[in-house]
């Protein structure tokens, strides 16, 4: 398969890949200018207080005509950006949906807990992308997430309830900066308890394409891990698998070895490797059914 690679469009590693595949989420600090910035906060500031009057796209709109002449179009078209979004969900990506999220200062409430919509247990998967325009330091306001939840499948704010959960972080980071989601993953916006606003800016995005090996495979050969790479067995820890396996703090043992599967999963619909398995659990299943009468 040709590696989908141009110098205007750097795409993610396979590294990279891997590390979405497995926690869900991505970050990329201070990846966009002051200037745009700037002129991104006066737009933002702008749409947030007039949020069913602002020029927004419809659902389905190709992405590349989004926003022509806004500064968040600006943001979106910046080749570090197209080359995430495209490197998750291939190079001709629909809008779904925006928002503009403002938060006042002193604001002391916490939104609840939740993942985006309703239950999608599709392998084939959104992503989310988070743009913090200027600084948000601790207690600002910084989006909660917890890793590794994207595949634990929920309906929207079932998991409300739950106050805190082992693991979770809160984004704090230069200005600029962008974190990118998959659709499944448990987040929420967080109380600002600075004497500013707190400007964010998300957008999601369905592919239209297979999202199999959009990113730079080049170095992929060399890192796939063999079926039989196992933990209890023989593994290699500079290949895939030993970045699946790695535990999140809220797992505990047996659920973890399902989020393990899941992962690979995952890990076979982005590489179209069908054999591919994370300590032998899709594997064994599979030679049995092959075999059964």
């Amino acid at each position: 398969m040709d590696e989908p690679t141009t110098k205007a469009t750097p795409l993610l590693s396979t590294a990279q890949m891997a590390e979405f595949a497995a926690r869900g989420v991505l970050r990329f600090d201070a990846v966009v200018a002051d200037e745009l910035n700037g002129r991104a906060i006066e737009e933002l500031r702008a749409w947030g207080a007039r949020p069913f009057s602002r020029p927004t796209p419809a659902s389905l709109t190709p992405l590349s005509d989004c926003y022509p002449e806004a500064a968040i179009g600006d943001v979106l078209r910046l080749p570090v950006v197209q080359g995430i979004i495209a490197s998750l969900v291939g190079p001709d990506p629909v809008f779904d949906h925006d928002f503009v999220h403002l938060r006042g200062p002193r604001d002391e409430v916490d939104q609840r807990l939740h993942a985006d919509a309703i239950i999608d247990p599709t392998t084939a998967f959104d992503i989310q992308v988070f743009y913090f325009p200027h600084a948000v330091a601790p207690g600002e306001g910084g989006t909660r997430f917890v890793a590794g939840t994207h595949l634990r499948r929920v309906n929207e704010s079932d998991i409300a309830r739950y106050q805190n959960v082992r693991g979770q972080a809160d984004f704090a980071g230069p200005a600029g900066s962008i974190l990118v989601f998959h659709h499944g993953l448990w987040h929420s916006g967080r109380a600002n308890r600075s004497d500013r606003d707190r400007v964010m800016y998300k957008i999601r995005l369905n592919p239209t394409v297979a999202q199999v090996r959009q990113w730079d495979t080049s170095d992929l050969d060399a890192v796939q891990s063999e079926p039989s790479d196992h933990i209890f067995a023989r593994f290699d820890p500079g290949k895939v698998a030993h970045v699946l396996r790695r535990p999140e703090p809220w797992w505990e043992q047996a659920s973890g070895r399902l989020e393990q599967r899941n992962r690979a999963l995952l890990w076979r619909y982005l590489t179209g490797d069908t054999a591919f398995d994370v300590d032998y659990y899709l594997t064994r299943t599979e030679r049995r059914e092959a075999i059964a009468p």
